[in-house]
């Protein structure tokens, strides 16, 4: 059991409470702080002072106020009105992320929600009773309007969950779990759609499995350069530490490691330089890596910070409407995490065209009598073109900006396309090097010397999964083989982050 409490949320612990699907409760400090907001906005509702989204109307309609009797009626209206969600659904693995960042956030105590509305989104969580939320209509600018609506919903008993593995209408589940639907109170429409927890949830999970991937990228690159009949010399430590980039001093580390008592990278080589692809890994990837870890930092602070408006300062007394909604730093940091990674593929392209080239002692397309067999030729295509692809997704989608709300909200960061846009990328890279470790895998068979220990030992590993061919097979099978491979790799803590 993990309780939300006002303990900094590290990126080691999410990933904790996430991969080992942890229960969540709020913590006795947690529970006071909601109160204590709660109590002091209720007596502000009271108050016939404008108070933005309490007694007034929202965006271009914050000027219009609204009586007493009808403020319940005003929440319930924003979060139908909001659920404006198209196209395809959120993984329900990111559902659950927003379900337990938007608890997060709200335990802090400045948003002036119930507590019952916190803990059954907690309910939600712990029961894997998980919204269905589309992955579009959102700016990233007033928060996650339309993605957090649908979140909302079944809150009062409206829109879909998925439910022990089946699709169904909220108000059946909260009749099974003998719930009632929440009665929402003032301001709490808006601070349950006010906020970046579709961005941040996003974001968290790809961050999750780009630190892995960056792993994986120099894990398999290692198993290129062995097959390439690669050098050395360019992962010595003399040379990263003049020019000492993190990442590229850990990249080129990891490679040294992975390589260490190997014979084939010790035997005479041939060729006097490799060419970039494989001599220029550590600044590439290292690269990646930088980027990662200032990504990792934007975050992980966005995760533990208040994002919806108005902020409730009841120690204060004072009720702010301003920002902390707006998406911009998530926006550009998910861009630069799409173009980083994008990288990781373009670079394993590369490794992959050069494999099946036919230097270096290996035959054209890796099979054995080329011309009858195809070999691995149509592979390298398929990477290409997601490599391509990637180009394409990491236009930034943070430096757009289109006008609603009838010119209220004039600036939005886009977020939540940078976002999805992001997912797709990951999901690539992994496909990408997917292909290169089958395609690597298959060169290296042509070698007669061995290469180390721990190389061997993981492409004997790969290879109970996806043999070595000798002549030419559905490769698409392989392929998913390959990917699934990956997928199912489980790597300590430590090496990825």
């Amino acid at each position: 059991m993990h309780q939300i409490d006002n303990t900094y949320l590290t990126l080691k612990k999410l990933h904790e409470i996430v991969h080992e699907q942890k229960a969540i409760e709020l913590s006795q400090d947690a529970t006071k702080r909601i109160l204590d907001c709660r109590s002091f906005l209720d007596e502000q509702s009271d108050n016939s002072t404008p108070i933005y989204g309490v007694n007034t109307g929202f965006g271009s309609l914050c000027n219009e106020s609204i009586s007493q009797e009808n403020l319940e009626e005003l929440q319930v209206n924003l979060v139908i009105s909001h659920a404006c969600g198209f196209g395809e659904e959120v993984p329900s693995s990111i559902v659950k992320l927003m379900l337990l960042l938007k608890v997060q956030s709200l335990s802090y105590g400045y948003s002036g929600v119930q507590l019952q509305t916190v803990n059954r989104l907690i309910d939600f969580y712990n029961e894997d009773i998980l919204p269905v939320v589309y992955q579009q209509g959102s700016l990233g600018a007033s928060g996650d309007l339309a993605p957090l609506a649908h979140l909302s919903l079944p809150l009062l008993g409206l829109g879909e969950v998925y439910y022990k593995g089946k699709k169904v209408k909220s108000e059946q589940v909260l009749k099974e779990m003998a719930w009632k639907p929440i009665c929402l109170e003032s301001k709490e429409g808006l601070a349950l759609l006010n906020g970046t927890q579709f961005m941040s949830a996003y974001a968290l999970h790809t961050l999750f499995k780009a630190f892995k991937l960056s792993y994986l990228a120099d894990l398999i690159g290692s198993v290129s350069l062995e097959a390439f009949d690669g050098r050395i010399e360019p992962f010595n430590e003399l040379v990263h530490l003049i020019r000492p980039h993190k990442g590229q001093l850990k990249t080129a580390k990891n490679i040294s490691e992975f390589l260490e008592g190997s014979d084939l990278i010790k035997q005479e080589k041939v060729n006097v330089q490799d060419p970039y692809s494989f001599r220029c890994i550590p600044q590439v990837h290292g690269a990646t890596k930088d980027a990662l870890e200032y990504a990792k930092k934007t975050i992980i602070t966005e995760i533990n910070s208040v994002t919806d408006n108005p902020n409730v300062f009841a120690k204060e007394g004072k009720v702010i409407s301003a920002g902390n909604f707006h998406g911009q730093p998530l926006a550009l940091v998910m861009d630069h995490m799409a173009i980083a990674l994008s990288e990781l593929g373009s670079i394993s392209e590369r490794r992959i065209y050069l494999l099946v080239s036919g230097q270096r002692g290996l035959p054209p397309y890796l099979t054995p009598n080329v011309g009858l067999n195809s070999g691995f030729m149509i592979p390298q295509y398929t990477a290409a073109s997601i490599a391509s692809q990637n180009k394409q997704l990491c236009t930034p989608a943070s430096v757009d900006s289109i006008v609603s709300s009838n010119g209220q909200e004039d600036h939005v960061s886009m977020g939540a396309n940078a976002a999805t846009k992001l997912y797709k990328v990951a999901e690539n890279i992994e496909r990408i090097l997917s292909v290169e470790l089958m395609t690597s895998s298959q060169a290296l068979s042509f070698r007669t010397k061995k290469s180390s220990e721990f190389i061997e030992s993981f492409v004997n590993s790969f290879r109970q999964e996806v043999a070595v061919l000798s002549k030419d097979v559905v490769l698409h099978d392989e392929m998913m083989r390959s990917q699934q491979f990956i997928q199912n790799l489980s790597l300590e803590e430590s090496l990825i982050y």
